[in-house]
This record gives structure tokens, C-alpha cells and sequence, in this order.
């Protein structure tokens, strides 16, 4: 588990093994706070009680030390880990709502053998909890929970539903049962096999302010304007170097001008910038580095580039999503520069009401509110959905025939694939599946707002930002040891900002953000949005083609934009490296079941590896007739006794991806000892 974290911490590591085997804790850190060996973790209290391990900063440690030392404490360290530690041994886990930052935490107490758990409000650091029987493992990536190896990796068929309709994984779930995430704002206690989940913070974007005297836009500015400088300036609280991504938009200059306001001088700043004018804000960026008189890097990116890393970020992603390329190419540039922290104007959109979704989604439902008069309705709904021309004929089309919530047309703006298109896919992918009773309902969420454009703002916030933004800028910031802060996703701010009523805060064009910040030059102010785009689909007709060759050739939903293709080819990547259990359900009469393993090479150049279930006679045909299907090359199977067929020692040897994800001695959990109350985990 530790090794597959060692990229999150590349400085130190550390092992904690409970003397009673009951509790091993794995820890790599990436040094910022403190630089000593005295910020080493695990780390245990003086008496020898606690051990913590944290991923994350805490930004309001300082003033939390003070309070402590004014009531007696100690320290050893100048980390705000240590600060925890001890606010955790006096106060219990009262103290989380005190905390400001991003965090993830588990303290083990060896006295009653008791397990805490963390994660902070917004779920900016990830953590995933895998819970079978009576043992559980966490880990800041599901890849590295996944080595703990407690228990079967069967695919979550309802996750799958759900990241084919959304372009991600919706939590709490994850592609594989039994793993979760801990939702945000929330803690665990692990005790005796048990588990006992509280909240301490939920967001309220509410419309309790007046609307029919809403503040006053000038106070609203002002109000914006000290929550945002104070949110920027304890961002910056750090041992190395802080760092900003600066593009040619409102939400990283804004994070740029009040970070020069606040007197903060040769900041470090990077972008990048394309051939292709479309998507290329390197000259923008470049105007407000020199306004700004920053240290600015321009990283100048062209077609081969992207071909030639696509192996290293395929290596770099956790659980599979559409989005995250534009993070892992700009935080390598950042880190190889010699940064380890960087500030991120992501949360902006969100906040202040950026996307054209505030726009398309009151019109969608006026829409649907007409034709509500309208006879066959329904009907023309469902006929456009699955005979409509392109890919948003068709998601209207489903919408038409739907309740017409808020909800609904969000996700028609947002989605990847209609409820129709993905229900086939996973017939495709697994057979049978739809007769098994496996396939979910469509996920709904609880909105604390009744106001429709409070709605769309609580959607964008806790369903785009959280299950897709924030999860991959974690892990594709800390694929190269870089720790990627984000000033704009700050619990204080937004319930300061909540305050302000939705008239005036989600105002067309950021309209509030740029009143807070004046300093935002004109230049930005009048630019169209265009976000931080990649030319991705001119890539998958030309350097990336290759990829998705076996896709186009064989799914049964039409895959006509490049971000269908590569969310099943990520998809497949996931699967394949995880080496993740699929059943192929009562096709072709299965009765039997045996696991096998199948490796196949796809025309691609990439191993592919699954985990099927067959018969001895049946399951070889249904199986030969799966991969004749999917069109993989070069498959190599093997008949090894009560029907299974398993590759050869050569070709395990031969696979890359099989070097040292089959080598369990490699692993750095441990099994020992009574596994009724065994726990395990790896932190970077």
C-alpha cells in the first residue's frame, strides 16, 4: 500500500505497527510544513496512545498551537500535524469544526483499540475506506486500499451506471464493492468491527437572505472581498515556495491580484499555452504575468507531446473520469520547476455562478413546463432519445420524457450518456447483466435549496466539483509531489458567501467576483469564458486515435465526441491495471462459476487484463465469444483444471502491468494475526 502511495510523498516515510497486530498504519510524505525529520510520520503523542496519520494542511494551525501552548502543551514540531495529535487526544473529535483546511486524518488509539476517521468539508482530500466483515482499510487513492487486498474486487455495477451517465464516479460509491469514501464534512469511528458515521458541517446554500431586499451590491463586493483575502493569504502558509496556475481567466487572476494586494512579490506562476488559437490563453496569461510582474512560465504544448505522455497520466489515474489531463501536464511543468505547492482558481464557476449551466438549465425546464401541454409529450421524449441525431438531441430527448426537475435538466447538461445509451453499454460490457436485477434506479440527490438557481449552484458544487474537478486534481497534482491548495473551495468563504443572496452572487459573468477584485485588469474582464481546455478532439482523430480504435469498431452506442471515447477507454484502463472481478451473469446458461484470468493484447499496444466467471464447456464459449466481440488481439488462454483457463507464467512475466501488480510480497499490508479486528492503510 505504501509503495503505491510513495509519488504522494516523495520526502519521508514512515510504519506503524500496533503491538498487538491489530492496526498497521503506512504513511509518505510530502514535506511543507516543517522540513525536519520532527514532522515524521506516523506520528505518536508523547505517552504512546495515539498514532495519527494526515494528508492535507490545516491553515489555522498556528493560532490552534497557540491555544494549546497557553493551556500547557508541548510540542516537538513546528507541523500542524502534531497540532491535531494533540487537539484529538484532549478534545475528541469536537474540535473538526475548528479546523480550517484540507484534510484527511485517522488517529488509532492503542488504549481501546478505537479507529478515527476524517475528511474535510468540501472533500478536497480524498479518502477511501474498503469495510469487509470486520476488517477495513483506508488509503488517500483506491489503488493503494486496493493492495490491502481484504476481499474480492468485484466491479459496483451501479457506480458503473452512474460514471457512464456522468462522466465520473458519483460518491460515496466507487467501481468496486465494499469501497467508499468517507462523504465530506464527516468523521468515523472504527470500533470492534463497527462503524458509526457522523456529520460535523453540511453546505447551506440557502435563501434565507431577503429576496425582495437583497444586500446591496456594493456590500456584497466588500463582504466577497475580505472572505477572499483571507482565504488567499492562509493558502500561502507554508515552509517552501507557494506557486499559482494562472490561465486567461477571471478565477486565477483574481487569486494572482489579491495575493500582489496582500504583498506577496516574484510569485511563481505557470500556463499552458497551444498552436491552436481556439483554446490557446497563453498570450492572456502572459499580459497578467507581466502586470502583475510575476515569474512566469509558459509551457508550449504541441500534438506529439500529448502522444508521448499519455502512458505516464494513464499511470497517474486513480478511478477512471474524462477530466484531469490539463492538471497532470501543468503540475509536472510546476514540479519540475522545483514547486511543491501550487494555488488553483478552481471552485470560481461554482462559487460564482460561471457556467453557462446557471444559464441552459432555467431554460430547460421553462422548456419543459410548455411542453407539458403538449400530447405525446412522453412520447416524442423517448422517440428522440433513442433515434435523435447526436449525442444532445438525445439527452434532450430523455429530459423531455422525464419529471423536468432541476436536477433533471442538470443532468442533461452535464451528462455523458442517456439512461438508454448507458443500460446498452453495460450490456455490452457485461452480458446478462440486465436479467440479474443488478442495474439501479437513477441516483437522486437531496438539495437543501428550493430556489432553482440555489439548486444548480448546490449541483455544481457538491456533483461537478466534488466528484469529478476535485478528485482529479488530488491525484494528478500529486502524481508529481505536488500539492495543489484551492483559496476559492474554503469553507469559510463559502458560508460567508452563501449569505448573499443568489441575485446578487451568481450574477451573469462573475459579476461579483470582479467587483471583490478591482485588480482583475480589463483585458480578463472582457474576455468570453473559455475555461482551461485541451484540444482533445482533434487529438483523438490524430495522435490518440490508435486508443480508441477497438471502441469504435465494436461499442453499440455511438460514441461521436472525443470525451465518450476516452471515458471507456479509461474505463477499460481501470478494470485492466486493478485487475478488477466482472461477472458475465446468466449468459449462455452460466450455472458454475470459477475465476479466470484472461490477458489479451489490444491493438492499442496495452495489456488488458479482467476477471471472469464460467463454466467448464459453456463459460469457454461465452468467454471466446466476449472477446471475439470486444475485437481483442492476441488473446492467450490456457485450460487449467475444472474449467479455468489461466495465462502462462511466461505471459505474466511478459505483462508490464502484471511486473509488480501480481506480486503480492511487494505489499506493504500486513495479514497477521487476528483478522476480526485487523485494520490497515497507507496516507500520502
Amino acid at each position: 500500500m505504501q509503495l503505491k502511495l510513495r509519488h504522494r510523498g516523495p520526502d519521508d516515510e514512515g510504519l506503524f505497527e500496533d503491538p498487538t497486530r491489530q492496526c498497521a498504519l503506512a504513511h509518505t510524505r510530502l514535506a511543507i510544513q516543517d522540513l525536519s525529520t520532527a514532522g515524521q510520520q506516523p506520528m505518536e503523542s508523547e505517552d504512546g496512545r495515539f498514532v495519527i496519520v494526515f494528508n492535507g494542511e490545516i491553515y489555522n494551525f498556528p493560532v490552534l498551537r497557540q491555544e494549546l501552548v497557553r493551556q500547557g502543551e508541548v510540542f516537538r514540531s513546528q507541523t500542524d500535524t502534531e497540532v491535531l495529535l494533540k487537539l484529538y487526544a484532549r478534545e475528541g473529535q469536537s474540535f473538526l469544526p475548528r479546523l480550517q483546511g484540507m484534510f484527511a486524518f485517522a488517529v488509532w488509539d492503542s488504549f481501546t483499540k478505537t479507529l478515527f476517521l476524517a475528511r474535510d468539508p468540501l472533500g478536497i482530500k480524498p479518502l477511501y475506506i474498503w469495510r469487509l466483515d470486520q476488517t477495513v482499510a483506508f488509503a488517500s487513492e483506491i489503488r493503494a486500499v486496493l493492495q490491502s487486498d481484504i476481499g474480492p474486487r468485484h466491479l459496483n455495477t451501479g457506480a458503473l451506471y452512474h460514471y457512464l451517465r456522468m462522466g465520473s464516479v458519483q460518491e460515496p460509491d466507487t467501481l468496486i464493492e465494499n469501497i467508499s469514501l468517507l462523504p465530506p464534512g464527516h468523521s468515523l469511528i472504527w470500533h470492534n468491527g463497527q462503524a458509526t458515521l457522523s456529520r460535523y458541517w453540511n453546505l447551506a446554500l440557502t435563501e434565507d437572505a431577503d429576496p425582495v431586499e437583497p444586500i446591496n451590491p456594493a456590500v456584497a463586493a466588500e463582504l466577497t472581498r475580505n472572505a477572499l483575502t483571507q482565504s488567499v493569504e492562509k493558502h500561502f502558509v507554508s515552509d517552501v515556495p507557494v506557486g499559482v496556475f494562472l490561465s486567461g481567466g477571471l478565477d486565477s487572476t483574481a487569486l494572482v491580484g489579491l495575493a500582489s494586494a496582500a504583498g506577496h512579490r516574484n510569485l511563481q506562476t505557470f500556463c499552458i499555452s497551444f498552436d491552436d488559437d481556439e483554446f490557446n490563453e497563453g498570450g492572456l496569461a502572459a499580459r497578467t504575468a507581466r502586470h502583475f510582474q510575476t515569474d512566469h512560465t509558459d509551457v508550449r504544448f504541441r500534438p506529439e507531446e500529448a502522444a508521448g505522455l499519455i502512458e505516464d497520466y494513464l499511470s497517474a489515474i486513480d478511478q477512471p473520469c474524462n477530466d484531469g489531463f490539463n492538471t497532470f501536464c501543468v503540475s509536472r511543468a510546476a514540479s519540475q520547476h522545483g514547486l511543491k505547492v501550487v494555488l488553483s482558481g478552481l471552485g470560481g464557476d461554482e462559487l460564482f455562478g460561471g457556467y453557462p449551466s446557471f444559464r441552459r438549465i432555467p431554460q430547460l425546464t421553462r422548456l419543459h413546463r410548455r411542453a407539458q401541454q403538449l400530447p405525446g409529450r412522453r412520447l416524442l421524449g423517448r422517440l428522440l432519445e433513442r433515434i435523435g441525431h447526436g449525442h444532445r438531441v438525445r439527452r434532450l430527448g430523455e429530459f423531455l420524457s422525464s419529471q423536468g426537475t432541476v436536477e433533471d435538466a442538470w443532468r442533461t447538461v452535464r451528462g455523458f450518456f442517456t439512461d438508454l445509451e448507458a443500460r446498452r453499454i453495460l450490456e455490452w460490457l457485461l452480458p446478462g447483466s440486465q436479467h440479474d436485477g443488478g442495474l439501479p434506479v437513477q441516483q437522486t440527490v437531496t438539495l437543501m435549496s428550493t430556489d432553482e438557481i440555489c439548486q444548480i449552484n448546490e449541483l455544481e458544487l457538491t456533483g461537478y466539483m466534488r466528484n469529478q474537478l476535485l478528485r482529479e486534481s488530488d491525484v494528478m497534482s500529486m502524481a508529481s509531489g505536488l500539492e495543489l491548495r484551492v483559496p476559492l473551495v474554503d469553507q469559510q468563504l463559502i458560508d460567508t458567501v452563501a449569505t448573499i443572496h443568489s441575485s446578487v452572487r451568481l450574477r451573469p459573468g462573475k459579476l461579483l467576483l470582479a467587483e471583490a477584485v478591482p485588480e482583475i485588469p480589463e483585458w480578463i474582464r472582457n474576455v468570453d469564458k473559455r475555461g482551461f481546455r485541451f484540444p482533445f478532439e482533434s487529438w483523438s482523430r490524430g495522435p490518440w486515435k490508435h486508443l480508441f480504435r477497438d471502441i469504435h469498431s465494436s461499442c453499440p452506442v455511438k460514441c461521436d465526441t472525443w470525451y465518450r471515447l476516452w471515458l471507456l477507454f479509461a474505463l477499460q484502463h481501470f478494470i485492466s491495471t486493478n485487475r478488477v472481478e466482472i461477472s458475465l451473469g446468466k449468459c449462455a446458461g452460466l450455472t458454475y462459476r470459477t475465476a479466470a484470468w484472461v490477458i489479451g493484447l489490444t491493438s492499442c499496444g496495452f495489456y488488458t487484463v479482467s476477471t471472469v466467471y464460467m463454466t467448464r464447456t459453456a463459460g469457454r464459449l461465452a468467454l471466446c465469444r466476449h472477446l471475439r466481440q470486444q475485437r481483442q488481439r492476441s488473446v492467450r488462454m490456457f485450460a487449467c483444471g475444472r474449467g479455468c483457463l489461466r495465462p502462462t507464467r511466461s505471459s505474466l512475466r511478459n505483462s508490464p502491468m502484471f511486473s509488480s501488480a501480481t506480486d503480492r510480497s511487494n505489499s506493504s499490508c500486513w495479514t497477521a494475526g487476528d483478522r476480526t479486528s485487523f485494520m490497515t492503510t497507507a496516507f500520502g
